[in-house]
């Protein structure tokens, strides 16, 4: 089986868990990358980030360099941003939508995941969730204990398959 670990990271929290989940199941890697990454810093960067992603907005992004249709499993992650996943996974999820696939949902945040995952899978219909996981803010927090159970999730779920 052919995986893929698909995210988004601005503070590198959600890219370290993504990178732990790739090396324990042995996945390819998509990082999606907008073309203008918000710039702001502090509180700016929160107030930034809600807005943008309480409006929905679809950043242009780089073009992916994997396509996910290829793959059986994906592992999909994102920052928690207003209590909804990230701006760049709203264009990943309008314009490259992979379809009829086994998937694991995870997102990093600071404090609460809110509905995140609720949305996700909304917004990834038509697939099978096999899981979800959140980790609040493992390079600051436990991030030899977020490694870890990272690497032990999706392990269990590719060994349930």
């Amino acid at each position: 089986m052919k995986k893929l670990v698909v995210f988004y990271s601005l503070d590198g929290n959600t890219k370290f868990i993504a990178e732990n989940i790739a090396d324990e199941v042995n996945a390819d890697v998509l990082e999606l990358k907008p073309r203008n990454e918000p710039k702001s810093k502090g509180f700016m960067k929160y107030l930034w980030g809600g807005r943008e992603a309480m409006m929905r907005t679809k950043p242009e992004l780089f073009p992916l360099e994997r396509n996910p249709q290829d793959y059986d499993i994906l592992f999909i992650g994102t920052p928690v941003w207003a209590w909804t996943y990230a701006p760049p996974l709203n264009t990943f999820f309008s314009t490259g939508r992979p379809s009829n696939k086994k998937m694991g949902l995870f997102c990093c945040h600071g404090g609460g995941k809110g509905k995140i995952f609720e949305r996700m899978k909304k917004a990834l219909s038509g697939n099978t969730i096999l899981g979800e996981i959140d980790f609040k803010e493992p390079l600051k927090h436990n991030r030899d204990a977020d490694a870890g159970k990272a690497k032990n999730w999706a392990k269990n779920l590719i060994s349930a398959l």
